[in-house]
């Protein structure tokens, strides 16, 4: 797969990962690491009770059993369903705690109403935004999973999907289809302001309407960890909504982007607190060059 190309582009989920490629994923380091910090993060948007019982969570999208494992060291117990069977065939290889079930979100979570206390998803959902086979129509899927998906989880019970929106649209008709079934919540997006770090999280509830959590980085900060920031791993394939536009704009304007003396000090702050030589702070810092022809 090249840089840059979606793999929701290249084919249906349960053939883009076969065998090899479940192998593949599932070795890489890198894959690995994005996977154990998107799933602490979602766990901290579930806001689970501190109380030291194990809940049962739903892992949707399971894949090879890389975020359940991280459940798992959390203490909680999980059900994993995936489409491909050849990701699940590596997950039970691997000796995964949780439970496994094969299946496809778009026909449904075939699950007993009200059994679970909340629900993740690391990286899946955004595949329902695809008609990847004839007769599939993106709407009817997403209502029909969004529909299963409240009916599994207990009143209160929370669900976070990590999603990789392509677009505005993508995103829109998602949150719209949790809404319309009777979730609250929205969409939470950490680090907004940065195209290395963005992640997007829908946050949904269950029978409440509480206040959607706060994103981080709102001020325009960059994640510290190295991991954190590299879990917009698939930054590479997310297209940013508008970023494209905005540079033919600045370029052919001539002006600047709009990042003023303020910006480049905490830019450069942050840089220090990392190790990094960074040059002292002057009058000249940030001051607008003329342009040289």
């Amino acid at each position: 797969m090249g840089k840059g190309e979606r793999p929701e582009h290249m084919a249906p989920p349960d053939i883009f990962y076969n065998e090899d490629e479940a192998r593949k994923y599932t070795t890489n380091s890198r894959m690995i690491a994005i996977q154990s910090t998107l799933t602490e993060r979602a766990l901290e948007l579930l806001a689970l009770p501190q109380d030291g019982q194990p809940r049962l969570l739903l892992d949707l999208g399971c894949g090879s059993g890389l975020s359940g494992e991280a459940l798992s060291e959390a203490g909680q117990m999980w059900v994993g369903l995936d489409i491909s069977a050849a990701m699940l065939d590596v997950a039970n290889e691997r000796e995964v705690e949780g439970d496994l079930v094969l299946g496809d979100l778009g026909h449904g979570l075939p699950l007993r109403p009200g059994s679970f206390d909340g629900a993740i998803s690391i990286s899946a959902v955004q595949w329902l935004c695809n008609a990847d086979r004839t007769g599939h129509d993106p709407r009817k899927r997403m209502k029909r999973f969004f529909e299963t998906l409240y009916m599994s989880l207990r009143r209160g019970a929370r669900a976070v999907l990590q999603i990789y929106p392509e677009n505005p649209k993508q995103a829109e008709m998602l949150v719209a289809a949790a809404m319309k079934v009777g979730f609250s919540g929205g969409l939470v997006v950490d680090y907004p302001h940065s195209t290395r770090a963005k992640k997007y999280f829908l946050v949904l509830m269950v029978g409440t309407s509480i206040a959607v959590p706060t994103a981080k980085g709102l001020d325009g900060s960059e994640p510290e960890d190295e991991e954190e920031a590299a879990a917009a791993g698939g930054a590479e394939h997310v297209q940013v909504a508008g970023r494209d536009r905005n540079k033919r704009r600045r370029t052919g304007s001539g002006k600047g982007d709009g990042k003023g003396r303020d910006w480049v000090l905490r830019k450069k702050e942050q840089m220090r607190k990392k190790g990094y030589e960074i040059a002292p702070d002057s009058k000249y810092t940030a001051r607008k060059r003329k342009r040289i022809v």
